[in-house]
């Protein structure tokens, strides 16, 4: 897996850890309808190939990314409202297929994520921040609503913090995204990598089966009522884990003593 276009690269090391890399350096990693469109299309791969253990959303240059280009919003303010709900559709599902992408996800963030790149920010699984990392959800400052990404960034944040930045656009720190939920690490530029590498070793200690039912599991269960279907349910979950090949290797390495075939591979 090598480099898609100039805007996003997507590169596969030996051990399944696919680094995704917004390369917009000059425009601060801003995107438009192609860079959209290639994420979508990567996204997709990624999720069907089994090579792939863990994914890093990153990007180069002193941004994350701006948000949304302003090119592309110029262009797209001279369509029609079928028009703009078509364009706005592409980033939807592109964001959800990273939502629910079933390999672990990390985003790695340096200096200003605003607008839509906080939604990308809120559709991974973890993201390690930058102590000078910014964030903006800027879209009323110009007249317009975070929209797409409103339901990742209210379940990462939670309605009651959206109400105010949503309607600010207020810039806030990477001290206080990492209280409101948006961040899981905050760390200096030179710790950066080496806690995503952290992130990225406990991560291929685990059964890869078991850590895409488990984040599926998050989705299913999560504000449900705990009753007898519920249950069954869960129940259900675990006695399919642990007849499944994976799930039997994994028990079987645990009693033997010795490492399970999947970080034999990452070696």
């Amino acid at each position: 897996m090598e480099s898609i276009n100039e805007m996003v690269s997507c590169e596969l090391d030996h051990r399944g850890v696919a680094r995704v890399t917004l390369n917009r350096p000059d425009k601060h990693n801003a995107f438009d309808d192609v860079m959209i469109n290639t994420l979508d299309q990567i996204f997709s791969s990624l999720d069907e190939d089994h090579r792939v253990r863990v994914v890093v959303l990153q990007s180069n240059g002193k941004s994350f990314s701006a948000g949304a280009d302003a090119a592309w919003m110029k262009r797209m303010a001279n369509f029609s409202v079928e028009e703009n709900q078509r364009d706005a559709r592409c980033l939807a599902t592109m964001l959800e297929k990273l939502n629910t992408l079933s390999k672990p996800t990390i985003a790695r963030v340096q200096g200003a994520a605003f607008g839509g790149a906080i939604g990308l920010i809120a559709c991974c699984d973890m993201a390690v921040g930058t102590k000078l990392s910014k964030f903006c959800l800027s879209e009323v400052k110009i007249g317009l609503i975070p929209a797409t990404i409103s339901p990742y960034v209210i379940a990462a944040m939670g309605a009651r913090v959206c109400r105010r930045y949503f309607q600010t656009a207020e810039m806030f720190s990477a001290r206080r995204a990492r209280r409101l939920g948006l961040l899981s690490e905050v760390v200096t530029e030179d710790e950066l990598d080496d806690t995503i590498e952290g992130l990225i070793v406990a991560l291929l200690n685990n059964g890869p089966q078991a850590m895409s039912r488990a984040k599926l599991l998050i989705s299913d269960m999560a504000n449900r009522s705990v009753d007898a279907q519920f249950m069954d349910e869960t129940s259900q979950c675990i006695a399919e884990i642990r007849v499944s090949d994976e799930g039997q290797e994994g028990l079987t390495a645990f009693l033997e003593k010795r490492r399970p075939a999947w970080q034999e591979k990452t070696e």
